[in-house]
């Protein structure tokens, strides 16, 4: 199957929609909602990040990485996404950032995200990523969308299962988390536009 000739630069970005999320890219002005997500699942987000200093839940801090992600969108280098309700758009409940985008002969990226720990058994991150990776396969169009995980995530590793990523291997002290290098298994997803995937 031939495919259109590949963006240079991130096409326009216009709100992302399911029957029950709203997906967009957030700006300086998103700073507050933001905050709240990250101050209301601090908890809950811990053990899977890395560790982060104070200053990290702060607004200024929040605005200038609100900053640094809306210039990475401009130069085609991420495509960073916050989760809404649909009956709460001021409402963040989630992120789903697609980051690292690296375009030549390689034409992938590296998949993070987080829900709202109240958010959680509902469905809703699967409804936005696969939401989110249609966009990326077919406006971006990407080859690879990687995704990997800590071995005892569980639920992150039933998710990206079933929205098709493969298991490609494990990565033995890959990621600085929760104050401690940590191993990581290895997952990716394959364009099927591009006719050699699965």
């Amino acid at each position: 199957m031939a495919i259109a000739p590949l963006p240079l630069l991130m096409p326009p970005l216009t709100p992302l929609t399911t029957p029950r999320l709203l997906l967009r890219g957030a700006g300086p002005d998103d700073a507050a909602a933001l905050l709240a997500y990250r101050l209301r699942n601090r908890d809950h987000l811990q053990p899977w990040e890395p560790a982060r200093p104070a200053a990290f839940h702060t607004l200024a801090a929040t605005r200038q990485r609100l900053e640094e992600q809306a210039a990475q969108m401009q130069r085609g280098q991420a495509l960073h996404l916050m989760l809404a309700p649909v009956s709460d758009p001021g409402t963040v409940i989630g992120e789903c950032n697609f980051t690292n985008i690296v375009r030549g002969p390689f034409q992938a990226c590296h998949l993070g995200f987080s829900i709202d720990a109240g958010a959680q058994g509902q469905g809703l991150m699967h409804e936005a990523l696969t939401r989110a990776l249609a966009y990326c396969f077919e406006a971006l169009r990407l080859h690879r969308v990687m995704a990997n995980h800590l071995p005892d995530n569980l639920r992150s590793a039933r998710l990206l299962a079933r929205l098709g990523f493969e298991q490609e291997g494990l990565a033995r002290a890959y990621l600085h988390i929760n104050g401690a290098w940590a191993d990581h298994v290895l997952t990716s997803l394959i364009n099927p536009a591009y006719g050699d995937a699965p």
